[in-house]
């Protein structure tokens, strides 16, 4: 099994988002001997914003690319390419200020590229990025999973939906919440990891 290990967050040991995503890893690992695990660190190696060239580069087939163009585009290529080599797809994903890290959306805007991971026929899309499975480790200081705090939760629902347009429709969402509430950060993590089955 091929693991890609998406990390957005920039807290690096202190972060709940990192520690779940390693938790579910481990326990992937421990099911299937001899996995290997690609990590993209998005916090330490992030992906530039998309920009005029980068777009063009989209939009030329790599045939007909310029020098210029095929190093604006290498970014989306390479992490394109790492996704369809993967089997499993763990995503560490903090909820900041209700959604996700910028740094996570500029990798799904590298990721997400008609007629590559998706495109339309019959007018309807249609996800390209297929056979694939996708865990979520979404951290929050917060509960956001219900209660009157739940409508402020954009990170599943974008995810789960952004995701779903480019294929990947098996998608588990764990999460590790509460961290900053007293009474229930102490065992956030444990109940987290506890209810992840692989």
């Amino acid at each position: 099994m091929n693991i890609l290990n998406v990390i957005s967050s920039p807290r690096g040991g202190a972060s709940f988002s990192i520690k779940l995503a390693n938790g579910i890893i481990e326990k992937l690992q421990a099911a299937n001997p001899g996995s290997t695990v690609t990590t993209r660190d998005l916090a330490t190696h992030p992906f530039p914003q998309l920009e005029e060239a980068k777009l063009q580069s989209f939009f030329t087939p790599p045939a007909n690319r310029t020098p210029e163009q095929q190093e604006a585009a290498r970014h989306s290529d390479d992490a394109i390419a790492e996704l369809q080599a993967a089997d499993v797809i763990v995503i560490g994903a903090p909820l900041y200020n209700f959604g996700i890290p910028s740094t996570l959306k500029a990798w799904i805007d590298h990721i997400a590229r008609a007629g590559i991971t998706f495109q339309y026929v019959d007018g309807a899309p249609q996800g390209l990025v297929t056979g694939k499975k996708v865990y979520v480790a979404m951290s929050s200081g917060g509960i956001y999973s219900e209660g009157p705090a739940a409508g402020y939760d954009f990170v599943a629902p974008y995810l789960k939906a952004v995701l779903g347009f480019i294929g990947m429709t098996d998608v588990t969402v764990a999460r590790v919440e509460g961290v900053a509430v007293p009474g229930v950060q102490d065992t956030a993590l444990e109940k987290a990891l506890n209810s992840v089955a692989i």
